[in-house]
């Protein structure tokens, strides 16, 4: 870390004008930083025409917390090589990365400032029509051409070893697996709800599905995940979806990714119950949010079953019925992950703004049990899914 330094805004527009080619010489040059994240910061650059990108460095410790809680640098390259990575694959879907310096753990990017963050969107319920698919598309493709089913396997041991990211994933499996379920000063919620959170601790049988969940979690690198698809970590428009923000990547079970995305959606679907007074507006909502659910999975299944049965290269995987063997065991990881993700996101660290900016006390207290008793029907129940519609079923018998 000897030639890091912290950028401010006046030191970003001295690297960028240093840099020479994304923007005319002589330009005027404005800067702000406006990242609300949780460990980095976010800078805005833009000339007199109004040309902009962003430059996103990261700070040796967790923003949220402090200097108290340490961070690898090192993220910064795992982010900016996933984005890479990920964005030969699926172009439209990820943001384009222009530039990175590892020393300075600084990464620029396309500003996709004409997009908006899908999570404030969900929250004002507001719909997005190509968001499914974009998502299901962008999840099976980078997940199918980042496995052993396509890489050879002397390949894929070099990419593991080259996104192995213990600090992130460190992160992950305390407040993901750990942190939810035992005493730590990082968990936050109201005292109202400590009964709930007891007998979640208290429960055997969840237990040991969330033993299951993180071991797979620590020992199974199917392939180079996103690490973080949360609706924070989403853009979008009516006609465009954009990925950011893959600094929790490395090479995991597939079905976390994919959980994690359908858990966000399921987080706001609880949120509307207190966001949305009128009842028809609150069911359309929460009608297109259990839509997008089935439309996500339903296109992931079928687009990776399609990438499997025409272009897996290992002759073993070839084996006809494998496939769908495989993908039943990610569907049922998926489902275990997506309960994870409503519990912690409820009881843990790292809150939504879903349920988080609900005024009401009392109406957001209802909506935290909610989402506490749905994530543990989840976890429980996910090894009996073995189809999409069986993922469907499940989601549906507990929401309501």
């Amino acid at each position: 870390m000897s030639g890091y330094v912290a950028f401010d805004a006046e030191k970003v527009i001295d690297y960028v004008t240093h840099l020479g080619h994304f923007f005319a010489e002589g330009e005027t040059l404005s800067c702000y930083e406006f990242g609300d994240g949780n460990l980095n910061l976010v800078f805005r650059v833009q000339d007199t025409q109004r040309n902009s990108i962003i430059v996103k460095q990261a700070l040796p410790y967790a923003r949220c917390v402090g200097e108290s809680w340490p961070l690898t640098l090192d993220r910064a390259r795992i982010e900016a090589s996933v984005l890479r990575r990920h964005g030969e694959i699926c172009p439209t879907t990820t943001a384009k990365v222009l530039h990175h310096n590892s020393e300075l753990a600084v990464t620029i990017l396309e500003d996709l400032g004409q997009l908006h963050i899908l999570r404030g969107e969900l929250n004002q319920a507001h719909t997005f029509p190509q968001l499914s698919q974009d998502i299901a598309t962008y999840l099976a493709k980078t997940s199918f051409y980042f496995s052993s089913f396509y890489l050879e396997p002397s390949e894929k041991k070099a990419l593991v070893t080259e996104f192995t990211n213990p600090e992130l994933c460190a992160i992950t499996e305390d407040l993901f697996f750990d942190d939810p379920y035992r005493d730590t000063e990082r968990n936050h919620f109201p005292s109202a709800l400590q009964a709930s959170v007891n007998a979640l601790r208290h429960n055997k049988a969840l237990l040991i599905e969330i033993a299951k969940l993180k071991a797979q979690f620590l020992n199974a690198p199917e392939t180079l995940l996103h690490g973080d698809v949360h609706t924070g970590s989403i853009f979008v428009s009516a006609e465009q979806t954009k990925l950011i923000d893959p600094e929790f990547g490395f090479f995991g079970p597939i079905g976390f990714d994919l959980g994690s995305f359908i858990g966000n959606l399921l987080l706001n679907y609880c949120a509307q119950h207190a966001r949305i007074e009128a009842l028809p507006k609150r069911r359309n909502m929460q009608v297109y949010l259990l839509d997008c659910i089935a439309s996500t999975l339903s296109g992931f299944y079928a687009t990776w079953l399609k990438l499997a049965k025409t272009q897996t290269r290992d002759l073993s995987l070839q084996a006809e019925g494998y496939a769908e063997y495989f993908l039943t065991k990610v569907l049922q990881d998926a489902v275990g992950y997506c309960g994870c993700e409503l519990i912690r996101r409820t009881i843990g660290l790292a809150h939504v703004t879903d349920i988080d900016d609900i005024e009401d006390d009392t109406a957001r207290l209802e909506v935290q049990k909610r989402a506490l008793q749905l994530g543990e029907q989840l976890i429980l129940n996910a090894n009996k899914c073995h189809t999409t519609e069986d993922v469907y079923q499940l989601i549906i018998s507990f929401v309501n």
